[in-house]
């Protein structure tokens, strides 16, 4: 690594990313993506196996029991980053996927919609994401760090819209049940690779930032409402939407195809998406048109009901284009304008309002459809898109240049 860099001294232009920080970033994207493949995988089946347990009739029930993974998420991730810049990365990590693995197997045995709910409890205790980007800071050199973002960010968005598509194929074979464990299974998978990328101990780094400084970054802020918005309008939606599609006309053995071709065309349309945030400058702009398209997707679905299957298919292809779009951009956005020394806070600030927006999308969701219906759900998930949208206008184009040493910005 040291060789490559002398290499590129003198020279204007950053290094590339050593074959050593390749190999890292990939572990890392890989550890944060098994995560959100157990989470994901399971949202285009759970309403319709929920109906099949006891006390699976109570819809708020099956909101609660998919969304209580974000509940705990958004409790332990301050915690879990706090412990770990004291303690080091790893033995954070191995108690997080152990908690992950643990809540699979008990969601897989569970006979009933309470067990399934702790179970998933479990998993979510397992909250190492805001972790897993503070190792980027660690194992990942200053000048690549937006790279090894962007990176992760769009394994990110490939892992929903891959989930989508594989979750109704995995539970004709194996059912539900069977996805919970395969979760499991590859949550030890993960215990294996975190000896291999993370150090023992943390590297030394910047001075630390206050955590009252960090949450008093306008940037920031706007970007945290973001990723609330953005998962707690997902769990919301998914409540509603494969009960949508049926009783539009297409089985239950089908709704695989709807998520391919949402995969398909999310990775057609976000890399070069992100090439223009990323290369270009134009990171505010790529994210203002994903919102944009978001509520207007969610616009559209309001009114769908009854309106034939089409218009159904066709909504839901742009809104997973848009949020495959927005979930790979915003990590690279936090990496850029946190604080050097507040990278581990900001990440961990970040990981809560994802979760804590799963856990209330999936409550808020379920009780709207279980008391007023689908169009309450997606009026609830336009009115906080469209308060997002208008916090998102007020984001700078790029984050102040800040002078090199603790407070120096990624």
């Amino acid at each position: 690594m040291d060789t490559e860099r002398d290499a590129t001294a003198g020279s204007n232009a950053p290094p590339r990313m050593s074959r050593a920080e390749m190999r890292a970033t990939g572990w890392l994207a890989s550890i944060s993506a098994l995560r959100l493949f157990g989470l994901f995988v399971i949202l285009p089946v759970f309403a319709l196996y929920a109906k099949t347990l006891p006390g699976g009739e109570d819809h708020t029930r099956v909101g609660l029991a998919m969304g209580i993974y974000g509940l705990t998420q958004g409790a332990l991730q301050i915690p879990f980053g706090w412990i770990s810049d004291r303690i080091g990365r790893r033995p954070v990590l191995y108690f997080g996927l152990t908690l992950f693995a643990l809540g699979s197997a008990v969601a897989a045995w569970a006979p009933d919609l309470v067990w399934v709910t702790v179970g998933r409890a479990l998993q979510g205790a397992g909250a190492i994401s805001g972790v897993v980007l503070a190792c980027v800071a660690d194992v990942i050199d200053e000048r690549q760090r937006g790279k090894a973002m962007a990176f992760i960010g769009v394994t990110i968005g490939l892992t929903f819209a891959g989930s989508l598509a594989l979750g109704p194929v995995l539970e004709r074979g194996i059912g539900v049940p069977g996805i919970f464990a395969l979760t499991g299974v590859l949550a030890v998978g993960a215990l294996l690779a975190v000896g291999r990328v993370v150090p023992a101990v943390n590297r030394s780094g910047p001075a630390p930032v206050a955590f009252a400084e960090v949450i008093r970054i306008p940037a920031l802020n706007r970007l945290n409402v973001g990723v609330f918005a953005l998962h707690l309008t997902l769990m919301a939606l998914f409540v509603v939407v494969p009960l949508m599609m049926r009783d539009a006309g297409l089985g239950e053995d089908r709704h695989w195809q709807v998520y391919l071709a949402a995969m398909i065309a999310a990775v057609v349309l976000m890399i070069p998406a992100l090439v223009l945030a990323e290369k270009r400058g134009k990171g505010k702009a790529v994210m203002i048109s994903g919102i944009a398209l978001l509520l207007a997707t969610q616009v559209v679905l309001g009114f769908a009901a009854g309106a034939g299957l089409a218009l159904v298919v066709g909504a839901l292809l742009a809104y997973f284009v848009a949020f495959n779009i927005l979930e790979a951009q915003l990590p690279s956005m936090i990496s850029r304008f946190a604080p050097a020394g507040a990278r581990g806070s900001a990440s961990g600030l970040y990981a809560t309002l994802q979760f804590v927006g799963t856990f209330l999308g999936g409550a808020i969701g379920g009780w709207l459809y279980q008391h007023h219906g689908s169009f309450a759900v997606f009026a609830f998930c336009s009115a906080v898109t469209t308060i997002w949208l208008i916090a998102a206008l007020g984001m700078p184009s790029a984050p102040p240049r800040q002078p090199s040493g603790a407070h120096a910005a990624a």
